[in-house]
């Protein structure tokens, strides 16, 4: 009986356990299963916390959803926007997950499902999307925490603490989130874009056979030259090489002494031109053997080390013990501190010859640039099918090296894709890891013979959005016969960094390209018209008019300082990129800094904190007129004028006429108001469309709110500028 009892009970308990264990799993089931829903206008810097799983209601692929970036994207785009761009979700939405990750140096813009995303050069802070599966041991929040603005402020209220940037977030994973400091903008995120590993310098040998057989590389879709030296019979292959070779030598002790501006072309002047054709190729095996890192030529040395045995150093006599003064090894032209990419037609229609003429004009421009660390830097990318580089711009460090380099590039064949070529160099050449410098221009060179086989629009104007300098150098273009065969008519001023034929050199013959080395190389080094290097971040003389009046207060006038700090150092700041000004006013006006009064970044932020609270009445209007005669009237020819006003209350004076002169004098006006701040006088004040130039809050601690409002207008206009 007493067992009967037993079992029945442990029967009892098991049950219920079992039922609570279920119960319990239910439960968070449930828990888990709950997904906060987000609105389409909801930007990732709105939400604090670094990692979430979150659901896109429908319709956020509208345009009014704005978007910064390609897979990795700038914190103030919309988060469902972006979601639907990366592919995540549709336009009916979904569940998203969404990390938190470390500012870019650059983003780039792109058109992908339906959904046109902007380039940004640089921000603070990004994020990525996946899909909406959670990740296994982590626990993901039922509510999201948004940045809310603080309580209210008294009008001339007491003193109030300065705004962070950004909120601190609490991690939720065991992946660290890196925040950035406000004043850093360097903090490093490996982007989930592959970058090309750079192709280290290789020797090649080439075997020709002996044999009748030819190989034909694949027919290109645009025109085919006849090219008289490659219908050479094999036979006579090998002898042609060995009188080559003695050529090149005798090339190579006259190239070493001195450029005189004089080429090899001529030679190749007798070689006639058929219309059309296909090309002939010996068959070739081609070994490469890596060899040692080219980096740092211009600091290695071969110095012959007293006290070293005989044994390692190979010396046969004792002559040879004596050691030779090395030659100089120049720095480069300090006058021409750019960073050059060459992008080299390697298609099928060039042929051979025109090939080896293509590398005589890259060594003779590489002679001609002076290249050094002080100096120009260059870099090679051949194109056919696909884009490849040949070495980068830290391989070489003086033109010697560089032009032995540029004499063992071999011929890839294919087609003329420069689009995919322009997209290769925005997004992986002008890498910190491939030699950029960053404070030297970013040019590309795009050799083309004929008509590229793909369009270059779209890939053009990413390049030049993020900085690149795009030229061409078009060599024997269509005839009429052949304009129907032209992929996109006009290619090249819609390729070019602008329209006016600076950027762009027409060559009627491959056999005059040499005649254009010294002009080519005289616009590269022209840095000061090199204008696509002007982004939206460092080309403006930007000047801050602060209401300073009574109604302001102590406290709520150090978080409009912080307020305009925040803008200021989301800019390059130098005396030749943005500048910096200040005006504070009351009844009256005070010149708190000027545009070249500081040329850091620190410098400038210094002295915003050094502002002294002035106190008075609010005369808005006498403040432009002082601010263009002080500050935009002195302004450099080529920056761009951008006023940015704050002030809490209605002027005493008109702000009409002032804000009319100052817009027809080529100031871009920015009105920020606040509290009793006067809606039609914040309108007037600002410059057309007045809903982009114009901002208003009911608080000064809600002022932060706008800081990537303006950036990104100011980013927006800038992209939008004519070309011409």
């Amino acid at each position: 009986m007493k067992a009967t009892t037993s079992i029945a009970m442990s029967c009892v308990l098991l049950l219920t356990c079992t039922y609570a264990t279920k119960e319990a799993a239910k439960k968070n089931k449930k828990s888990k299963l709950y997904v906060p829903q987000i609105d389409c206008d909801i930007k990732a810097a709105k939400i604090i916390n670094p990692e979430f799983i979150a659901k896109c209601p429908s319709g956020c692929h509208n345009a009014k959803f704005r978007v910064y970036g390609t897979d990795i994207y700038a914190s103030f785009s919309s988060v469902c926007g972006a979601a639907i761009h990366s592919g995540i979700i549709d336009k009916s939405g979904g569940k998203i997950l969404v990390q938190k990750v470390a500012g870019q140096s650059g983003y780039k813009g792109s058109y992908s499902n339906g959904i046109r995303s902007l380039s940004l050069p640089r921000w603070r802070e990004s994020f990525i999307v996946s899909e909406g599966k959670p990740k296994k041991g982590v626990q993901y929040p039922s509510t999201l925490e948004y940045a809310s603005s603080k309580s209210a402020p008294v009008k001339g209220g007491s003193v109030r603490k300065e705004y962070q940037t950004t909120a601190a977030p609490s991690p939720t994973t065991q992946e660290a989130t890196t925040t950035p400091k406000p004043p850093v903008m360097t903090t490093v995120f490996v982007s989930t874009t592959p970058k090309p590993t750079t192709i280290p310098m290789t020797i090649h040998t080439t075997i020709v056979t002996k044999t009748a057989t030819t190989v034909k590389p694949p027919l290109a879709v645009h025109k085919v030259r006849n090219v008289g030296s490659s219908n050479v019979h094999p036979a006579y292959s090998s002898v042609a090489a060995v009188a080559s070779r003695q050529v090149q030598a005798v090339q190579g002790r006259t190239q070493n002494q001195a450029f005189r501006g004089t080429s090899s072309y001529a030679s190749n002047g007798n070689s006639p031109r058929a219309n059309a054709g296909i090309q002939r190729q010996e068959p070739v095996a081609t070994f490469r053997k890596p060899a040692s890192s080219p980096a740092n030529l211009a600091t290695e040395t071969d110095l012959w080390k007293p006290g070293s045995s005989l044994f390692n150093t190979g010396f046969s006599s004792k002559e040879d013990l004596v050691p030779k003064p090395l030659e100089p090894v120049s720095q480069g032209n300090p006058n021409c501190k750019v960073d050059l990419s060459f992008l080299i037609d390697g298609s099928w229609s060039i042929g051979k010859r025109r090939f080896k003429i293509q590398k005589q004009f890259l060594k003779d421009v590489a002679q001609a640039l002076d290249v050094g660390l002080a100096g120009p830097l260059m870099g090679i990318i051949q194109y056919g099918d696909d884009p490849s580089t040949e070495f980068n711009l830290k391989a070489y460090a003086n033109s010697k090296d560089l032009k032995n380099a540029i004499e063992k590039i071999l011929q890839k064949g294919g087609l003329s894709n420069v689009g995919k070529a322009l997209s290769f160099v925005n997004k992986n050449f002008f890498e910190d890891s491939n030699g950029n410098r960053g404070g030297a221009p970013n040019v590309a060179i795009v050799m083309v013979d004929g008509w590229p086989t793909d369009k270059v629009e779209e890939a053009s104007r990413l390049a030049r959005e993020s900085g690149i300098n795009i030229f061409f150098v078009t060599i024997e273009g269509p005839d009429e016969n052949e304009k129907q065969n032209v992929v996109e008519p006009n290619f090249v001023d819609k390729a070019v960094c602008r329209t006016n034929g600076y950027y762009a050199i027409n060559v009627p013959s491959w056999f005059s390209l040499h005649k254009i080395v010294q002009p080519l190389v005289k616009r590269v080094c022209d840095t000061d018209r090199l204008v696509c290097s002007k982004t939206c971040l460092n080309s403006a003389d930007i000047g801050f008019v602060i209401d300073g009046s009574s109604s302001v207060g102590t406290g709520n006038f150090r978080t409009v300082l912080q307020f305009v700090a925040n803008i200021s150092k989301e800019f390059e700041i130098s005396d030749t990129d943005t500048r910096i000004g200040a005006v504070q006013y009351t009844y009256e006006q005070r010149l708190e800094f000027s545009f070249d009064k500081h040329v850091t970044k620190q410098d400038v932020l210094n002295a915003i904190k050094r502002i002294n609270y002035w106190s008075g009445g609010t005369s808005t209007g006498a403040a432009i007129n002082y601010a263009f005669e002080q500050l935009f009237s002195k302004s450099k020819p080529n920056k761009r004028k951008i006023m940015i006003l704050i002030t809490d209350g209605r002027s005493y004076d008109d702000v009409r006429g002032p804000a009319t002169a100052a817009h027809q004098n080529g100031v871009i006006a920015y009105s920020v108001g606040i509290a009793w701040a006067a809606q039609d006088e914040l309108e007037a004040i600002a410059t057309n469309p007045d809903k982009e130039h114009s901002f208003f809050v009911d608080e000064f601690d809600s002022l932060y709110r706008f800081v990537p409002k303006i950036i990104q207008n100011i980013c927006t206009e800038f992209n939008s500028q004519p070309r011409n």
